[in-house]
């Protein structure tokens, strides 16, 4: 069945968290967010030791990028994949389950050095192992061909995952590898699916006000626009150094650009939920024209700026606007964002900004670069914090009642 009508959920009489992918997930990104943040500051300044079996600063890239961004990923996934195939999606058990798997995995890596590495591993793999299987037997019975990229992008980021444990299980030196390998990834799902989502509710959005100029629709552009970064992300994955990975990243954030520009953005500032999308997705082509840039000329441009404007930027910026319009709607509430929303999209944006110029400056030898960091960490606390502080309700209540007629 595809793209069928989005199906009745069946009752489900255990915690309303527990009744839509979104809600765990989501609420789950946000307090991890925090949370794991909160415990590499606690680590740099020397006032916290992990017993995790990975490196600090490895264990820091993990979470952000396995822990974090994964669960936000399992969250937009397990509620936009029954909408795209007409099935039942996952709730009850299966989902608790499933929301149990990643929080154990979390547990895992930051005692991995108490429990052993081999455990840790088992313990981290099996929630994006589960993930993979339950999106991918949704797909395959519904026969969603078109969203197998997706199902591809889920065993490429297991094995980017893997990569990782491979190297602290001191079996192989793929640990950065399967960082590099872990961001592309999401930095291309973002690049697949922001392609979708922000010209879509774009276009929606202007044409309740009338607007006659609507957002190009996907054509030519966008297919040598996602090929050209994926292209780039997969060499700069396995050849960092190499010339030529460089080259294609630059090539794919000029064309990251002009897509984002035909998407009429700039038309969207009256609405933070529709902008938000716009600010999120500037971040990839931005972090991709950095990162190209890094590998051409590494002394003037460091790879921790390209890959905190990539990580902080366009994952924090976006999985913020995406879970904030998509915990309104898929909560019976009205899509607008009030100002406490406007602000965590803000507070996320300054800390990407402050993360970049803090390597930047450093790089250049402009000095500040403490003050900075802390001026990151604390705007993006605030962010997730305003998040999961206004939007924690939604997720863990019912519907909210249709209004009045």
């Amino acid at each position: 069945m595809k793209n069928a009508a989005i199906p009745r959920y069946r009752r489900f009489d255990g915690p309303a968290l527990f009744r839509q992918g979104f809600r765990p997930f989501f609420l789950g990104a946000g307090l991890w967010a925090l949370i794991s943040l909160g415990l590499w500051m606690a680590v740099l300044a020397g006032w916290l030791s992990l017993p995790a079996a990975f490196p600090p600063l490895d264990w820091h890239a993990h979470e952000m990028i396995f822990g974090f961004a994964g669960a936000a990923i399992a969250g937009f996934l397990l509620t936009a994949v029954p909408n795209w195939t007409g099935r039942m999606p996952l709730q009850g058990i299966p989902l608790i389950l499933l929301f149990a798997a990643w929080l154990a995995g979390r547990i895992a890596m930051a005692a991995g050095a108490a429990i052993g590495a081999l455990p840790a591993t088992v313990i981290d793999l099996a929630f994006p192992a589960l993930l993979l299987a339950a999106l991918g037997r949704e797909i395959v019975t519904g026969r969603n061909w078109r969203n197998l990229p997706v199902l591809i992008a889920l065993g490429l980021l297991f094995a980017a995952n893997l990569l990782t444990h491979l190297d602290a299980l001191g079996i192989a030196e793929t640990g950065g590898a399967g960082q590099r390998a872990g961001l592309a990834v999401v930095i291309g799902l973002i690049s697949l699916i922001g392609g979708r989502i922000v010209p879509s509710f774009t276009r929606n959005w202007l044409a309740k006000r009338g607007a006659t100029k609507m957002p190009a629709s996907f054509g030519s552009l966008d297919r040598l626009a996602l090929a050209m970064t994926a292209a780039g992300l997969a060499f700069w994955a396995a050849l960092p150094e190499a010339s030529a990975a460089g080259f294609l990243l630059l090539a794919a954030g000029v064309l990251g650009w002009v897509r984002l520009a035909c998407w009429r953005g700039m038309r969207t500032f009256a609405e933070p939920l529709v902008w938000s999308l716009h600010l999120g997705f500037a971040w990839v082509p931005l972090g991709l024209g950095l990162l190209g840039a890094s590998v051409l000329w590494p002394a003037t441009i460091p790879a921790a700026a390209a890959i905190h404007a990539l990580s902080a930027g366009a994952i924090g910026a976006m999985t913020l606007a995406v879970m904030t319009r998509a915990t309104l709607g898929h909560t019976g509430r009205a899509l607008a964002a009030d100002r406490l929303t406007g602000a965590v999209y803000l507070l996320v944006a300054l800390a990407a900004l402050a993360r970049v110029a803090a390597a930047l400056g450093a790089a250049l030898g402009m000095g500040g670069y403490d003050p900075l960091l802390w001026l990151a960490a604390s705007a993006w606390t605030g962010a997730f914090a305003l998040f999961t502080l206004r939007y924690g309700r939604y997720l863990l209540e019912g519907r909210a009642p249709a209004p009045l007629k």
